[in-house]
């Protein structure tokens, strides 16, 4: 049987990779200039800050579940056009607010929960629809050039803000990613790939189907140590992330250039990290590489306190990188392994159980943070946040998967290698 052809020559693969690409690019400009609109036109204090990043992912949380089995039920390329659009228009009310000088804090939170919802949909069905558009042996090509598109835009991004914030200001860069989300779902539009829902005589109860994700996911014991470690070190980023720019501008003294400037130097290290996942797993193992890189990413987050002590560019910029290098090699593995070993009618709603859990601390963590800055103060609060993500890393280091080199490719509820036997997964 011969191979399939590479990826960049394969149509719908390139429209799916051209829309993720584009709306990076958008959301990667939107993550510097939405905080700094709030903390420079808008004043928001610490508590604030960690109120509104919650409601960015609070979504995952409230309709996470049910939003894989919908997922499921629907054909998916209309649930990412339909997400693109949402997110075009929450994004674009933005600086029409501002031009009309009408914007406030009240509707960053709304808009922020509406993307937030829309976006709880579209990357469950994304990652849900990869494995339908490729061949099943590429896979890990197709998420690695995924995160390449991603890590490109987490350096192109920032510093595109950085260098515009000053000459257009905040909402005019918004309007950007409005315009990127337009982009994207006119990308996706173009794919030709048929999808195939499954006929409603045949659905189930929606609470039977959210019960089959959940214990495929909580009953695996390689899936669920991933899982139990995204969970906690999301809980932890999402902390240092409600602080992060207010930190930096005001308690590190920088401006919203160089900060826009620093985050995107660093984002070189996800680049380089999406370039080497692939290798990086067959040199050393697809189970060993993710514990090692959840300590990589882990040890990373040391250097944002550190930073108040002196020296902040080159910390912030060194962290930074080695942070985004061990995130994106622990994604583009895990992911893979998950797409590889779920049966692909029960995509969506494993991908929904996974996000559920692993997105759903991003709010608590983000109101933690919020709070802990308001209480403690930023410094001690982002030491507290290093210290959840070095906890993040014991189920995976403490588990089977750092004595693995290969990880299965599907699983019938028995015996994974180096682990124990299990209950198989039973249906609701």
């Amino acid at each position: 049987m011969s191979p399939p052809p590479p990826l960049w020559r394969h149509h719908d693969f390139r429209q799916l990779w051209a829309a993720e690409t584009v709306s990076q690019v958008g959301t990667q400009v939107t993550m510097v200039a939405l905080p700094l609109l709030a903390v420079t036109l808008l004043h928001a204090t610490p508590f604030q800050m960690g109120v509104l990043t919650a409601l960015e992912t609070l979504a995952f949380l409230v309709v996470g579940l049910p939003a894989g089995a919908w997922v499921d039920r629907w054909r998916r390329k209309r649930v990412l056009v339909t997400g693109d659009l949402v997110r075009a228009v929450a994004f674009g009310s933005l600086p029409l607010a501002a031009a009309l000088g009408v914007l406030t804090l009240g509707q960053l939170y709304v808009v922020a929960l509406l993307a937030g919802t829309a976006t709880v949909f579209f990357d469950v069905g994304y990652q849900s629809y990869l494995p339908s558009l490729v061949d099943r042996a590429q896979i890990v090509d197709g998420n690695s050039k995924l995160e390449a598109s991603r890590a490109v835009a987490q350096v192109a991004g920032p510093g595109l803000a950085g260098a515009l914030i000053r000459v257009l200001g905040a909402p005019a860069l918004i309007a950007f990613d409005a315009v990127s989300f337009l982009l994207s779902a006119l990308f996706i539009g173009r794919i030709g790939h048929a999808d195939t829902v499954p006929d409603r005589a045949d659905r189930r109860p929606l609470r039977t189907e959210i019960a089959e994700g959940l214990s495929f996911v909580v009953r695996h014991p390689l899936l669920r140590r991933m899982v139990a470690c995204t969970g906690l070190a999301n809980l932890a980023g999402s902390a240092t992330d409600a602080l992060l720019v207010l930190y930096a501008v005001r308690r590190l003294g920088l401006s919203a250039s160089v900060v826009g400037l620093v985050f995107s130097a660093g984002a070189v290290g996800g680049l380089v990290g999406a370039v080497a996942a692939a290798r990086i797993a067959r040199v050393i193992g697809e189970g060993r590489t993710i514990p090692l890189s959840a300590v990589v990413f882990a040890g990373a987050g040391i250097a944002v306190p550190l930073a108040s002590l002196g020296a902040p560019v080159p910390l912030l910029l060194a962290g930074w990188f080695l942070e985004s290098f061990g995130v994106i090699v622990y994604n583009v593995t895990q992911v893979s392994f998950r797409q590889r070993l779920c049966p692909p009618g029960l995509l969506g709603r494993m991908n929904a159980s996974v996000r559920f859990i692993v997105f759903g601390t991003m709010p608590l963590g983000a109101f933690l943070g919020g709070a802990l800055g308001t209480w403690l103060g930023l410094v001690p609060a982002l030491w507290i946040a290093v210290a959840g993500q070095f906890l993040a890393a014991v189920p995976v280091l403490a588990s089977p998967l750092i004595r693995m080199r290969d990880l299965p490719d599907g699983w019938d509820g028995g015996r994974v290698p180096g682990g124990e036997p299990v209950a198989p997964a039973t249906r609701g």
